[in-house]
C-alpha cells in the first residue's frame, strides 16, 4: 500500500481526473460521475474516488498544489495500475484573446518549477501531453461550442511570485498560459509510459505587466463544468 493514498490495487479505473482541490474531487464525484461514486482515498484530505462515467470505469483523485505534492499522488497512481492521467484545473491565461472561463489544453509544460527536472534528472526538459488525448480533447471542445486555446503552458514553482517581469517572459516565448502541476503530470507519464493531458479552465487573466484579474465564482463554475464534461469523455475514450 502507498503511503499517502491508502488503497489497494484495483480501487482506482486505469483513467484517473486530477485535480488539485479535494472540494472539487467530491463536486466531481457528485455532479459529473454516475451516481454510486464511493470513496476510495482520505488521507491527509486528499480525496479519492472511483465510479463510472457513461458505465465507463474512471477514478478522481486530488493533487493538491504545486509540483512536489502532484508528484507525490502521481507515482502512487503508478503504483496502484493507473495507466491515463487527466488534469483537470485552473490557470492563468496568458495568450492574446483569452477570456475568463475560456479551456487551455497543454501540448507541453515547461518547467518553471525544478522538481520535475530533478525528478527526470535533467537540466532542462518540456515534457509532453499524449497526442491522441489532445486529439480528441480538442475534438469534443470544439464540437461542445466552447473557446478552447491550444498549446504549450509554463508550470510554474511560486503563485505570489516576486518578479513582475516573468509573465511577459512567458507570453513572449509563446506559452499560452501558467498553473502549478501539469510538468510533473507529465514527466511521471513519460518516466512510467502513461497517457497524460492536462486541461484547465482560465481562472485569472495575465497582463505583461505582472497585473491579474480574477474570475468571479459563477463563472468560473461555469467555465469548470464545461472542461469537466469534455475532460470526463476523453478520460474513458
Amino acid at each position: 500500500m502507498p503511503i499517502h493514498l491508502r488503497a489497494e490495487p484495483g480501487d482506482y479505473a486505469p483513467s484517473v481526473l486530477c485535480p488539485g482541490d479535494p472540494n472539487r474531487a467530491t463536486y466531481i464525484a457528485e455532479n459529473f460521475l454516475d451516481p454510486g461514486a464511493r470513496l476510495v482515498n482520505s488521507e491527509r484530505g486528499m480525496l479519492g474516488y472511483t465510479g463510472t462515467f457513461g458505465g465507463a470505469p474512471v477514478s478522481v483523485q486530488t493533487t493538491g498544489m504545486g509540483c512536489p505534492s502532484a508528484g507525490i499522488v502521481f507515482e502512487e497512481l503508478v503504483q496502484l495500475g493507473v495507466r491515463r492521467l487527466v488534469r483537470v484545473g485552473t490557470c492563468g491565461g496568458l495568450g492574446d484573446g483569452m477570456a475568463m472561463g475560456d479551456t487551455v489544453i497543454a501540448t507541453a509544460a515547461t518547467c518553471d518549477d525544478t522538481t520535475p527536472l530533478r525528478y527526470v534528472q535533467m537540466a532542462s526538459y518540456s515534457p509532453t501531453a499524449t497526442h491522441d488525448l489532445v486529439t480528441r480533447a480538442v475534438e469534443q471542445s470544439r464540437l461542445a461550442g466552447g473557446t478552447v486555446h491550444v498549446g504549450p503552458i509554463v508550470t510554474a514553482g511560486l503563485f505570489y511570485d516576486s518578479d513582475d517581469t516573468a509573465f511577459a517572459r512567458w507570453q513572449r516565448s509563446g506559452h499560452l498560459a501558467v498553473e502549478m502541476e501539469a510538468a510533473m503530470m507529465y514527466t511521471v507519464a513519460a518516466v512510467h509510459r502513461l497517457e497524460a493531458l492536462a486541461m484547465m479552465t482560465v481562472s485569472d487573466v495575465l497582463g505583461d505587466d505582472g497585473s491579474a484579474v480574477r474570475i468571479d465564482d459563477d463563472e468560473l463554475r461555469r467555465g469548470v463544468d464545461d472542461m469537466m464534461r469534455i475532460a470526463c469523455a476523453v478520460a474513458v475514450s
